[in-house]
């Protein structure tokens, strides 16, 4: 039988949301602990399903994708101290990994999504993806606006320049592709979806349907890679 997410586990990081404060979590400690773990057992078994598609999900443990849900307000104006969500990536290499992958990020309040693509890579590898995206435009528009992927995922989003990329003209038939400075394709899902026993399959589904995406994003990454050695 598929690990589920257990109710309680939504009801503690939606109260957390209201709740942002460390009276209140050192308080429901031991409910975070709980809702941690059962997230964990989710990644695990997710991991485990994943290995049929995807390679990097091999020998990769849950506790060790899951990101800290302390948040670094040294820099932010916001003080809150803790995330209102878990978050786990897959990847080659890791959650800090700055190689293309997958990302749950499980929330209350209907605020649970499943992601994929490359974050804010260093400037090599954002010229390497633009020259990949520039001399394939036709199988990279064949990955992300293929009919089934927009409706999953809706349209790439990402921060973009306001202007063009150096070296690239207005008039390029993949400019709008190329403003990106990280390529990402979302797919929100409501809580319903989340607490019901199929929430596995879904989340499997959708990262089955952004492996193109990510092999794409990550083919340039390891030309790149091998031409620096």
């Amino acid at each position: 039988m598929s690990a589920t997410i257990d109710k309680s586990t939504l009801a503690f990081l939606a109260d957390l949301t209201q709740n942002n404060n460390r009276e209140w979590f050192n308080e429901n400690k031991k409910r975070y602990e709980a809702a941690r773990k059962d997230y964990t057992v989710f990644l695990d078994e997710m991991l485990e399903e994943m290995t049929a598609f995807e390679p990097v999900a091999y020998n990769q443990k849950g506790k060790d994708l899951l990101f800290r849900i302390y948040r670094d307000v040294r820099f932010s104006n916001d003080k809150r101290p803790y995330k209102d969500h878990f978050g786990a990536y897959v990847t080659e290499g890791g959650r800090k990994s700055i190689y293309p992958g997958y990302y749950l990020h499980l929330a209350g309040n209907n605020n649970t999504f499943v992601a994929g693509g490359l974050w804010m890579p260093p400037s090599d590898y954002l010229k390497a993806v633009r020259q990949e995206i520039d001399y394939n435009l036709d199988e990279f528009k064949s990955i992300v606006e293929e009919e089934d992927f927009k409706k999953r995922f809706g349209s790439i989003s990402g921060e973009q320049l306001k202007t063009t990329p150096k070296g690239y003209e207005k008039e390029n038939p993949a400019i709008e592709y190329l403003r990106f400075k990280s390529w990402n394709a979302m797919m929100p899902i409501n809580d319903e979806t989340v607490l019901s026993s199929n929430f596995m399959e879904v989340v499997l589904d959708a990262m089955r349907a952004l492996k193109p995406l990510n092999d794409f994003l990550m083919h340039p990454l390891k030309d790149l890679e091998q031409e620096q050695e």
